[in-house]
């Protein structure tokens, strides 16, 4: 054969063989990571009931790292104490006996959908209410083992937790959710878990919740002892901040406006007794009942709430207002009955008076007539009677002028301000009504500075 031929066919020979040797390749990084799994997972030679040993193959405890992502909060039910979250919970974890060769570096990881398969932290959820797994379309969960040893647990849960709340502040309030996991049956000594270093917990962008704000979060341990030892916690707080928009339009906007249309029955006449008790009675009633939904959306606590202190004070503006009207209407039919007792004694004494002069002309007459009778007789007829100058209807004819001629006097403000006053001369009804007109709304002016300035910037821990 030329030389020429022979490397050709040398060079064909080679090429077939690399061709077969990278299919066997393939196939035998299949089967390889199948004999890795039997290798390492195989019966007799893994058991899951024993837990992994310490850092560096010692006896001490061993070591788990948590992080969180928390992918949605669905709701925070202030009746119930507790609220809803979706989260991917991951652990990771050292265990030597699961360490395997990664050809070379092109077998980065095994993974495995059965947890039962090797050795799982016993940790649970210390203040969970409910919780259930996602199973659509598979079980979200996996398992990867990696070439030295290290074992990733990654699972989707949701999640009801509790979380007790203070009120105190309500609807001014800031709450502190936790989310607590400990071991529950492997101690201190045989399990310790961490926070992975850099960010432990992460939360999804644009997390929009209907009537909070989550602030920020914290990660913090909590280990706790018992009588059968110190077991391993950690636990991670949310801080949230209620919205105070939507009690702004729905509750204290509506109490003002209720309270405003209450004053509304100073400015009626006293006499329309019809309109002004309805306008009362119905304002106190749907204040009443605007009261009872705001406390049918909160759990029955025992300490006083700040919107208790709201929905009490504008409830007793309401009633204060109608209790108003009751007292102008009792003062006018007090004044109307001291008229009338005033008006029959005054026509007992005109009756008196024309009886007593009824009686004293006919003794005049009497008397009168016998002197006029004598005087015409004698020639003696007098003049009519004249006024003196100094009779008391000169005098005062005089004082008039005087003060006509006075010059004027320049108008005094306060004596103007005054004088639009309730005076005496007013019905003491009347004067009630222009009090309450000035009184009421400086009072609850006070009251919502106090109130505002009282919760606004109180600074007060949420939760405490």
């Amino acid at each position: 054969m030329a030389p020429g031929h022979s490397f050709w066919a040398i060079f064909y020979f080679a090429c077939l063989c690399s061709a077969s040797l990278a299919n066997n390749a393939r196939v035998n990084f299949r089967e390889k990571e199948k004999k890795i799994l039997d290798q390492i997972l195989g019966a007799g030679k893994y058991d899951a009931r024993i837990r992994p040993s310490g850092i560096n193959g010692t006896d001490g405890p061993a070591v788990v790292n948590i992080n969180l992502f928390v992918r949605s909060i669905a709701t925070i039910s202030d009746i119930k104490m507790e609220y809803s979250v979706q989260l991917t919970f991951r652990e990771q974890w050292t265990d030597e006996r699961l360490k395997f060769d990664d050809i070379g570096g092109r077998l980065k990881y095994l993974t495995l959908t059965e947890a039962n398969r090797v050795w799982m932290p016993d940790l649970f959820f210390s203040n969970e209410k409910e919780g259930h797994f996602h199973n659509i379309i598979m079980p979200n969960v996996y398992i990867r083992i990696f070439p030295y040893g290290s074992v990733l647990y990654s699972i989707r849960i949701s999640l009801t937790l509790a979380c007790p709340m203070n009120l105190k502040l309500y609807p001014l309030d800031r709450q502190i959710c936790s989310l607590r996991m400990a071991s529950y049956g492997w101690t201190t000594a045989d399990l310790v878990f961490l926070w992975k270093e850099g960010d432990p917990v992460q939360v999804v962008k644009n997390l929009h919740l209907p009537r909070f704000t989550l602030e920020k979060f914290l990660t913090d341990y909590c280990n706790s002892k018992t009588n059968t030892g110190e077991y391993s916690c950690l636990k991670v707080d949310l801080l949230f901040k209620r919205e105070f928009s939507y009690y702004l339009i729905q509750i204290y906007i509506p109490c003002c406006m209720l309270v405003i249309v209450s004053w509304v029955s100073f400015w009626l006449d006293q006499g329309a007794v019809p309109a002004r008790v309805s306008l009362g009675v119905t304002t106190l009633l749907t204040m009443a009942t605007q009261t009872s939904g705001i406390n049918a959306s909160l759990p029955p606590v025992s300490y006083t709430k700040a919107i208790d202190v709201w929905t009490g004070v504008c409830l007793t503006f309401v009633f204060g207002a109608l209790l108003e009207f009751a007292l102008v209407n009792y003062a006018s039919r007090s004044a109307d009955r001291a008229a009338d007792i005033h008006r029959e004694n005054m026509k007992k004494k005109r009756r008196e008076l024309e009886q007593a002069s009824i009686d004293a002309g006919s003794d005049l007459l009497d008397t009168d007539s016998n002197a006029t009778f004598a005087m015409i007789l004698n020639g003696n007829l007098q003049k009519p009677l004249v006024r003196h100058p100094g009779d008391p209807l000169a005098l005062e004819k005089m004082r008039q002028c005087e003060v006509h001629m006075q010059p004027p006097k320049r108008p005094n403000c306060c004596k103007t301000f005054m004088s639009k006053l309730p005076t005496r001369k007013c019905s003491r009804s009347k004067r009630i009504d222009v009090i309450s007109r000035i009184t009421f709304p400086l009072v609850f002016a006070l009251f919502n500075l106090v109130y505002w300035s009282t919760y606004l910037f109180r600074d007060e821990d949420a939760g405490e």
